[in-house]
């Protein structure tokens, strides 16, 4: 069940990346990462938590823009200025832990975490 609504998910995202390749013939830098990250990221990082769309490839995204294709998907990706939607996800994972971890949710930690008050080398 979850890997249809993962798999639907993630169909979105690609049929907007299309619409984006068969409409726009200004497929620049600048053009391209608006596009996408105003379009195509936000999709793709909605309570990403949950689904993790560990299979997503952003090759596609990066390939749209003029005078990269030829480029390596970790150079394009430089080229673009942007970030791997990998790094995004474990940094907001992070920033979720942590608020989890320091009572900003009205949840039982002890259900998600083992914590251990020993063992610091001396800090506590």
């Amino acid at each position: 069940m979850l890997c249809v609504f993962t798999n639907q998910l993630v169909t979105e995202p690609n049929q907007i990346l299309g619409m984006i390749k068969h409409n726009f013939s200004d497929r620049t830098k600048e053009t391209v990462l608006l596009l996408y990250k105003s379009l195509v990221r936000p999709q793709l990082e909605y309570c990403h938590q949950i689904w993790s769309p560990h299979y997503y490839n952003q090759r596609r995204a990066t390939k749209l823009v003029q005078d990269s294709e030829n480029l390596q998907h970790d150079d394009r990706v430089q080229h673009l200025g942007s970030s791997h939607l990998e790094s995004r996800r474990n940094r907001s994972n992070l920033i979720e832990t942590f608020k989890t971890v320091n009572g900003h949710y009205n949840i039982k930690t002890n259900l998600f975490f083992t914590f251990n008050d020993g063992g610091r080398r001396g800090h506590t």
